[in-house]
């Protein structure tokens, strides 16, 4: 789907205000519309750069940069037949098997067969890749929600535990690798992009004060709040739970203008403290509330002025709606983009549609990608029976696919596993809708 179809159609406020908003309009539009050439080209930089690599030199490709070659040479692989070679590079190995520039960490995804976590290797520059692709929701956003640039969006955000493989390499979720790059901890200023809760809060390790902390911010300035959001629906109901077992102590801290004792990261203490100041009016406002019974509503009851909920609700997070719905009274749930450890895929160009309608518009600079017709009847393709994979700009309407990438890091026609469903219009980006494995998206 491309952006003028939107601008024609779709948005309640036609085209974008603002001249930031626009440029990213346009580079949307222009991706979209030169989907297939943008693939070209992509493919060749990625064979181009890596042509050195030993992955690449053991199928003989010889520096060939086209579609052709590509997919003659290169098998389609699973995680299980890069493990070895990943192993080496967790192990230590820096000589460039996958990509030419150095793996900078390991990004980690849900288990294989055996229970383990996979580790999948990135570059530093991916950073730009999906900063770039963060940077183009709330333009998209912005042509339906009017007026975001005049509050505050509630987050709850979290880092999880990082480790070290023996080689000395990070290995850490992909949330958890951007909230803790400088990418975001010095992004710019963006009055339709800032957050209640302040950094030390969401890179606070322990997830009790982090939360905490995140929920006392997002009280004390309830009348700026416009959006509410996590990564999950899940994740968000967790912070309504949270707040269900804890608003008498954030009542207090409000009260009084002291912070809970609890709160020990020096850190998060002074970002809170500075925040925090008597107001004994507000919580008895939230003593009101919170102490009632009947929670329905609870959201819209305390943050008056919310416009949706920024939450992922498709695929496994889909049961949750109806609970939302009863904490919301109904608001609108945004689901505004798509991506994994292994790749960032796409956005959502329509983020305020049903969450049954939400479908992912394939970013085709993010990554070379094809497409592996989907057939539940049929074996399982094999080295010997390789399967026949189609380009991006060639998917049907209607047919299910298994996504497969060719990424800057160096995979080379990985199976990702997620089944997406096609939806597009010809000399556009596809639109797709995930189906299976939603749940996966995302690994935080």
């Amino acid at each position: 789907m491309a952006v003028d179809s939107i601008l024609s159609s779709s948005s309640p406020l036609g085209p974008p205000v603002h001249e930031k908003d626009a440029k990213a309009l346009h580079f949307i539009e222009e991706m979209t519309r030169n989907a297939d050439a943008v693939q070209e080209r992509v493919l060749t930089e990625i064979l181009s750069r890596n042509a050195e690599t030993e992955y690449l030199r053991r199928f003989k490709l010889h520096g060939a940069t086209d579609r052709d070659t590509f997919k003659s040479r290169i098998p389609v692989v699973t995680y299980e037949d890069l493990q070895p070679e990943i192993q080496r590079i967790a192990n230590g190995d820096r000589s460039p098997i996958f990509s030419a520039h150095p793996v900078s960490e390991f990004l980690t995804s849900s288990g294989t067969s055996a229970g383990e976590r996979k580790l999948m290797p990135t570059i530093h520059e991916e950073l730009d890749r999906r900063q770039q692709l963060y940077s183009l929701l709330m333009p998209v956003m912005n042509l339906y929600v009017p007026g975001l640039d005049k509050g505050k969006g509630l987050y709850f955000l979290f880092v999880k535990a990082e480790s070290k493989t023996t080689g000395g390499l990070l290995a850490r979720p992909v949330l958890t690798s951007y909230y803790k790059s400088e990418h975001f901890k010095t992004r710019p200023y963006d009055a339709f992009n800032v957050y209640t809760s302040p950094n030390e809060a969401i890179l606070c390790a322990d997830s009790f004060q982090s939360m905490y902390t995140q929920m006392l911010c997002g009280l004390i300035m309830r009348e700026e709040v416009l959006r509410v959001g996590a990564v999950f629906a899940s994740g968000l109901l967790r912070a309504i739970r949270f707040l269900q077992l804890n608003w008498k102590n954030l009542a207090t801290d409000i009260s009084t203008g002291q912070l809970n004792p609890k709160v020990t990261d020096p850190s998060v203490r002074e970002c809170a403290t500075k925040i925090l100041t008597p107001n004994p009016e507000l919580a008895e406002f939230i003593t009101k509330e919170c102490s009632e019974e009947n929670w329905e509503g609870i959201i819209t009851r305390i943050w008056p002025n919310t416009k949706y909920l920024d939450v992922i609700v498709t695929g496994a997070m889909a049961q949750y709606i109806p609970t939302l719905d009863y904490y919301s009274r109904g608001l609108p749930m945004a689901c505004t983009m798509y991506a994994s450890s292994e790749c960032y895929f796409g956005l959502n160009l329509r983020p305020m549609c049903k969450p049954s309608e939400v479908s992912y518009t394939i970013m085709p600079n993010m990554a070379y990608f094809e497409f592996m017709p989907h057939d539940s009847t049929a074996p399982p393709p094999t080295r010997d029976s390789p399967p026949c994979l189609v380009d991006l700009a060639v998917v049907e309407v209607g047919k299910e696919y298994e996504l497969v990438i060719t990424t800057y890091a160096g995979l080379c026609r990985y199976r990702v596993g997620d089944i997406p469903l096609s939806d597009w219009f010809p000399q556009l980006s596809p639109t797709i809708q995930f189906r299976k494995k939603e749940e996966r998206a995302f690994e935080h």
